[in-house]
C-alpha cells in the first residue's frame, strides 16, 4: 500500500507540473496569434502561435486525465495516460530521426520563416522586438547576410526608395561600444551600400541562421541534457502509471475473490461444526444403550433419528 501511495502522489505532482505548463503554452500561443495580424508562414498548420495551442490543448486534456485518474484511482482514466504518453514518445522519437535525416529541408523552412519574418519587421511590434534580441543577442544580421535587409521595403536598397531607412538595417544590428547608455536608432543608415570589410567595423555582418546552427552545436551537449531530462521525466511517468495500474489491479483482484472465499469458508467451519455435534450426539446415545431394554433402544433409535433430522435441517437452512 505504500508503494501505492508514493506512485500516486508522485504521478499526480508530474502531471499537475506538464499541466500548469501546458495551460502557460495555451495562454502564449493565444496572445501570440490574437496580437498579430498577419502570420509570418504561409499555412495556417505551420504557424507557430496554432501550434502552440494545439500542442497546449493537448497537453492539457492528457495532464488532467493524469492528474484525475491518479488521485481517484481510476483504472481507465490511468490505461489512456499511459498510452497517449507512450504514442508521444515515439512521435518525439520519430520527429527527431526525421529531423535530422532532412536537416537541410528543416533549414530552408526556417530560412524562409525567417525571411519572411524580416519583410514584416514593421508590422508587428512583437515581431520586431523579438527580431531585434535575437541579433542583438547571436551578434547577427538578416537571415544569410546584412543585406537580407532589402526584403523589408523600409530597408529596400534602391535610390527612389523614400524611406530614411532605405539601404540601412535596423540598429540591433549595429555594434555598440563597450559602457555605451544611449541607443543610436540611425546607426545602421546606408550600411548596405558598404562593402563586407568596411560593413563589419559598424554591423554584425554574419546572418543569423548560421548562428543560431552554430550556437546549437557548440551548446549540443546542454541540448542534448534537456532534451534527455524531458525523456527520462516521460519515461517516469509511465513506470508510475503502470506501477498504479498493476496495484489497482491486485486491490481489484482482492476484492472479487473476498466474498466466495468467505462464504466458502463459512460452509466448511459450519460443516465440520455439524458433524461434530453429530458424532457428540452418536456418542452420548451409545453410552445410554447399554443400560437399556430391547424396547427401550428401538424407542432411543427413533428419537436420535429425529433428533438428527431436525439438526440437519437446521444447518442447511443456515447455509
Amino acid at each position: 500500500m505504500r508503494t501505492t501511495h508514493i506512485a500516486k502522489y508522485c504521478l499526480f505532482v508530474s502531471c499537475y507540473i506538464f499541466w500548469v505548463a501546458s495551460g502557460l503554452m495555451i495562454a502564449v500561443g493565444l496572445y501570440a496569434k490574437l496580437s498579430s495580424e498577419k502570420s509570418i508562414v504561409d499555412s495556417f498548420v505551420t504557424d507557430p502561435s496554432v501550434i502552440l495551442i494545439a500542442v497546449g490543448i493537448l497537453m492539457f486534456a492528457i495532464t488532467f486525465i493524469g492528474c484525475m485518474g491518479a488521485l481517484r484511482d481510476m483504472h481507465t482514466l490511468l490505461k489512456i495516460v499511459r498510452f497517449i504518453r507512450m504514442a508521444v514518445l515515439i512521435l518525439q522519437f520519430v520527429a527527431a530521426v526525421l529531423g535530422f535525416m532532412f536537416s537541410g529541408m528543416v533549414l530552408e523552412k526556417a530560412a524562409s520563416v525567417m525571411t519572411k519574418a524580416i519583410t514584416r519587421y514593421r508590422d508587428d511590434l512583437d515581431l520586431q522586438n523579438f527580431i531585434d534580441y535575437i541579433q542583438k543577442k547571436f551578434e547577427c544580421c538578416g537571415v544569410n547576410t546584412y543585406t537580407d535587409w532589402s526584403q523589408n521595403i523600409y530597408f529596400f536598397c534602391v535610390d527612389n526608395n523614400p524611406s530614411l531607412e532605405s539601404c540601412g538595417v535596423p540598429y540591433s544590428c549595429c555594434i555598440r561600444e563597450k559602457g555605451e547608455n544611449v541607443i543610436n536608432t540611425m546607426c545602421g543608415y546606408e550600411t548596405q551600400r558598404l562593402k563586407r570589410w568596411d560593413a563589419e567595423d559598424r554591423i554584425f555582418v554574419d546572418g543569423c541562421l548560421d548562428k543560431i546552427v552554430s550556437w546549437g552545436r557548440v551548446n549540443l551537449l546542454f541540448l542534448g541534457g534537456l532534451a534527455t531530462g524531458l525523456i527520462i521525466l516521460e519515461l517516469f511517468i509511465i513506470f508510475l502509471a503502470f506501477v498504479l495500474i498493476y496495484e489497482i489491479n491486485i486491490v481489484m483482484k482482492r476484492r472479487k475473490s473476498t466474498v466466495p472465499i468467505t462464504t466458502t469458508q463459512k460452509k466448511i467451519d459450519g460443516g465440520e461444526m455439524f458433524l461434530r455435534e453429530m458424532k457428540c450426539i452418536e456418542k452420548e446415545f451409545e453410552n445410554e444403550l447399554e443400560y437399556m431394554e430391547v424396547e427401550e433402544r428401538e424407542e432411543t433409535f427413533v428419537r436420535q433419528r429425529g433428533y438428527m433430522a431436525a439438526i440437519e435441517c437446521e444447518y442447511h437452512e443456515q447455509s
